[in-house]
């Protein structure tokens, strides 16, 4: 690649993404781009990059009634996701900030499908923090007889589809969250074709969880939103709790809230936009 591309950077509890304004579909994404954009060390920097394209300029199957905007994610490694919780807010954010919509309530499109989201606050003068609630469409958990295994610990765990796949696993309370070792991918048994996102768990209060997560594609993150969803769902149901009472889950780079309107869950937290600037390439 020989160009250069303006970009947003932004992040939702530190999961980060490179943000690149495309309407009308002109670039053209090839997994190196991404890899290169995503480095840390190389490039800008993040667990993924998003392009902002509308839905009918993106060169994707999408029904006549698909929302205006399409998040076009990619993982870090240049591979394609399904969806990504943190990633929608940081994405309704930037159509906000930049006047591309100019409601608090909307929708979006995503690979899983249309999403709703909700601008709950506004930043202060001289930042860009904003407070999103996501509609994360209705989960989808089974037992699958899945085990995933942590420092030689075999978990059961369960799955949750949330647009993506989730493998979910709560640790012994000997088994302390910090001191698990996620440097390396853990173990898991089916391993799924498409591979998936994995999460384990701990209990702190009632309805309370905090959780760490290894991402397909990227690896250890500071946060998943769809996998907080999916810690929620799994949570709620090996509590026996159908009350529909939000949950707090805790991750590495801050909290969010889980909620349900009905069969749907709802993800609710920060998104910030921090920088803005030029990708040579």
């Amino acid at each position: 690649m020989d160009r250069t591309l303006p970009f947003t950077k932004g992040h939702g509890t530190r999961n980060d993404f490179v943000v690149l304004e495309d309407p009308d579909g002109a670039l053209d994404l090839d997994e190196a781009t991404v890899a290169a954009m995503a480095d840390r060390r190389g490039g800008i920097g993040g667990d993924g990059v998003i392009r902002v394209v509308r839905t009918h300029a993106a060169g994707i199957d999408a029904p006549a009634d698909a929302p205006e905007w399409f998040m076009d994610y990619r993982n870090a490694d240049g591979s394609l996701a399904e969806m990504c919780g943190n990633g929608v807010r940081v994405f309704a954010s930037y159509l906000r900030a930049s006047g591309l919509v100019d409601d608090d309530a909307f929708d979006i499109w995503t690979r899983a499908g249309r999403r709703t989201v909700e601008i709950l606050g506004r930043p202060a003068q001289g930042r860009q923090d904003w407070t999103v609630r996501v509609g994360m469409g209705t989960p989808a958990l089974t037992d699958n007889g899945r085990t995933l295994t942590i420092d030689g610990i075999e978990l059961p765990a369960l799955d949750v589809d949330m647009g993506n796949p989730h493998a979910v696993a709560f640790l012994p309370e000997n088994r302390p969250l910090p001191e698990i070792d996620l440097a390396r991918r853990p173990g898991i048994a089916p391993d799924p074709a498409g591979g998936t996102n994995m999460e384990f768990v701990a209990q702190r209060g009632p309805r309370h969880v905090a959780m760490r997560v290894f991402e397909r594609g990227v690896g250890e993150t500071d946060s998943c939103g769809t996998g907080v969803a999916a810690v929620a769902v799994a949570a709620a149901h090996r509590a026996g709790d159908d009350s529909g009472q939000p949950w707090t889950v805790e991750v590495p780079g801050g909290t969010l809230e889980v909620g349900w309107r009905g069969q749907e869950v709802t993800l609710t937290g920060p998104a910030r936009l921090v920088a803005e600037g030029t990708f040579t390439g």
